[in-house]
């Protein structure tokens, strides 16, 4: 008789192949009116699964966080029910659940449309009303494929072939309509609920193969309750006003063209914001790193040698030379900064050795993958290499981390998630080498969890790790809920030995290092795309292409315009003027579309009085301050983060200097 455990820690036995409802109801009606599922060690199954073996039990309703998978894949299976009532003779491929909802495949002679979507809608609230029971059979191979054959739905007789041997394969019917799926479900259709939306329309190759038939794709999203749904498309919404590709087109700071598929044109305002950003994080470094360049195009043995030939070479741009030369554009720095460190002898006592890179790498990105600065085929990386001892890892990988969590908060980011992905399927290296790898990073990542107070959550992506070595990934939420992946840190045994790199130990022997890849942006042109959606365009003004705007409100003012521009550009701000014959309200407007921080208005009063009227960005209200005390404001303002802790170091020490007599003399901190 199998042993239930409940998650109040009571347990009990129970008949062998009891159904989880049998369970439930056993417990209290009103309990198993609010199940949707069960949970058995943790693995959601159909609440009519038989149980026959000891296990911990949960009893799931539709607010478990684990329900809506369940919510979102029952609703597809719904959504192709009413495909099918409404258009006889659709074929149904596959539905999937997604991030934030699902999709259906259908194979339809006239493809769906836009206007389709709400009387699919309708019908699927018809279809949810009628809460008709999810029932799973089990059948045999043969049976399945016959009865698919029999329908006319020649993709389900092609995924039947697709299924294991060995494996169950499940029909789940919700009244007389039927799929095959792998489950599990809810237990009817009623507790889809009615917080569901079609999004949109999309063509979609059968099995992603461009040689298969174009089938056409329908989006979907589903919630536990209305009020998760409107959140959700409040968000959607936000993200669109938010796109850094019409906010980039409004600001002018860069364009994409045909003749140049997925590389940035950069303009003047946006190549600012990326050198600023550059500067930032060489500031960041000064001090720990040594800033290196190692060339964009190598020979293919190197690329052969380090594993990436093999590993990647589909991501490479490759070319020939008449000597019948193969050569790669590097894809990435790694390789190339092996061979700066084999350069001249290195010693134990030389490590760890940090070398960085701000390098521009070219990968190849199928064109339907391209997406404005967060999907490029050449970007720049903030990359480095630490080489260093095994007894320096762990201390390494947390050196990397705190810089990486503090340069996050300095751009407005506290949610930040810490993943470690373990070993791949296909990989380098021995098992011995990656025990040890994921034995030190394990220890890390629970130091980093320990030391933010819990501030930081951690987790572990199985599987998910590079083909040398283990990981850290930077997961970093933005002002609108969406998640990020930026910064890693991948300790590396195999690179450095596959390249016979290696210093000398204490004990005059031979000994490769450990190569620690790290990234803190990682693509800076797709860093510069978060931020640009972050702050919605309105950046923080260290960071703004244009800071302040000097705007006129009569002709007159012009020669005083002039002069506080010259102010402020002599004392470093980014400033530009606007002294058009134009109308002040026509002024602003034009400069708030551009998101421009600061604009200083100054008319004949103004000048008389040597003062501005400060308006800001999204504000109706001005203020009138002298031009000395608005530019000392301003200054401040347009610090950079890194800048300004500096300056709080520098104020609270005291420099000692020598004056010209020899004698020493204290000198105010800068």
């Amino acid at each position: 008789m199998p042993i239930l455990t409940f998650p109040d820690g009571n347990s009990r036995s129970v008949e062998a192949a009891t159904t989880g409802r049998a369970v439930v109801e056993g417990i209290a009606k009103s309990l198993a009116k609010r199940t949707v599922a069960m949970a058995l060690d943790g693995v959601v199954h159909d609440l009519d699964d038989p149980i026959d073996r000891d296990a911990a039990i949960e009893f799931l309703d539709r607010a478990d966080p684990r329900a809506l998978e369940l919510i979102r894949h029952d609703c597809a299976h719904v959504l192709a029910e009413a495909v099918q009532a409404l258009w006889p003779g659709t074929q149904v491929t596959i539905g999937p659940v997604i991030e934030n909802g699902f999709y259906y495949d259908f194979a339809r002679d006239e493809p769906f449309t836009p206007d389709d979507l709400p009387k699919i809608e309708a019908k699927m609230r018809e279809i949810i009303a009628r809460d008709a029971p999810f029932t799973k059979e089990i059948w045999s191979r043969d049976e399945v494929r016959s009865l698919f054959a029999e329908k006319g739905e020649a993709y389900k007789v092609e995924l039947v072939d697709t299924i294991p041997a060995g494996e169950d394969l499940k029909i789940y019917r919700q009244g007389d309509w039927f799929d095959l799926c792998r489950g599990p479900h809810m237990t009817s259709t009623g507790k889809v609920g009615t917080a569901f939306k079609l999004m949109r329309v999309a063509g979609a190759y059968w099995r992603g193969d461009s040689n298969n038939p174009m089938l056409t794709r329908i989006y979907g999203t589903a919630w536990a309750t209305k009020e998760d749904l409107d959140a959700y498309l409040h968000r959607l919404e936000e993200a669109e006003r938010r796109d850094h590709r019409r906010l980039g087109r409004e600001m002018d700071l860069f364009h994409f063209q045909e003749e140049g598929p997925g590389v940035v044109f950069w303009h003047a305002k946006g190549w600012s914001v990326f050198q600023e950003l550059i500067g930032y994080m060489r500031r960041r470094l000064r001090g720990d790193y040594a800033e290196v360049n190692a060339p964009q195009i190598l020979d293919k043995a190197l690329w052969e040698t380090s594993g990436h030939w093999d590993w990647y070479r589909e991501n490479m741009f490759v070319t020939q030379t008449e000597d019948d030369r193969v050569f790669a554009i590097k894809p990435m720095n790694c390789p190339g900064h092996v061979q700066i460190f084999k350069h001249g002898l290195k010693s134990y006592r030389d490590l760890p050795l940090r070398m960085a890179e701000f390098g521009a790498v070219s990968r190849y990105e199928p064109s339907g993958a391209l997406h404005g600065l967060m999907r490029v085929r050449a970007f720049t990386q903030d990359d480095a290499h630490v080489f260093c001892t095994e007894d320096q890892l762990a201390a390494e990988c947390l050196k990397i981390n705190d810089l990486i969590l503090s340069t996050y908060a300095d751009f407005g980011f506290e949610e930040i998630v810490v993943k470690l992905s373990t070993r791949p399927e296909k990989r380098v290296g021995s098992d011995a080498l990656w025990d040890h790898a994921e034995e030190v990073m394990t220890r890390v990542l629970a130091q980093i969890e320990e030391q933010s107070g819990g501030r930081i959550r951690t987790s572990i992506n199985p599987g998910e790790g590079a083909f040398y070595g283990p990981k850290f990934e930077y997961v970093l939420r933005d002002a609108i809920g969406r998640d990020w992946q930026c910064g890693t840190t991948q300790v590396d045994f195999n690179l450095p030995e596959r390249f016979g790199a290696f210093y000398v130990d204490a004990d005059s022997q031979k000994k490769a290092p450990v190569m620690v890849h790290r990234a803190i942006c990682g693509s800076l042109e797709r860093f510069t795309g978060i931020l640009i959606e972050h702050f919605a365009g309105h950046f923080p003004l260290w960071l703004a292409p244009v800071q302040v705007v000097v705007a006129t409100i009569t002709q007159d003012a012009d020669p005083y315009a002039r002069e506080v521009i010259a102010t402020l550009d002599r004392a470093g701000l980014r400033v530009e003027g606007d002294l058009r014959n134009e109308k002040i309200n026509y002024k602003v407007r034009e400069h708030s579309l551009a998101k421009v921080p600061v604009m200083l208005v100054v008319g004949r009063k103004e000048g008389e009085e040597r003062t501005v009227s400060i308006r800001r960005l999204g504000s109706q209200q001005t203020r009138t301050v002298a031009l000395d005390q608005a530019l000392a404001g301003l200054l401040t303002e347009a610090t950079s983060p890194d800048r300004r802790r500096a300056d709080a170091v520098a104020a609270t020490v005291p420099s000692e200097g020598v004056s010209l007599d020899g004698q020493h003399e204290r000198s105010p901190a800068p």
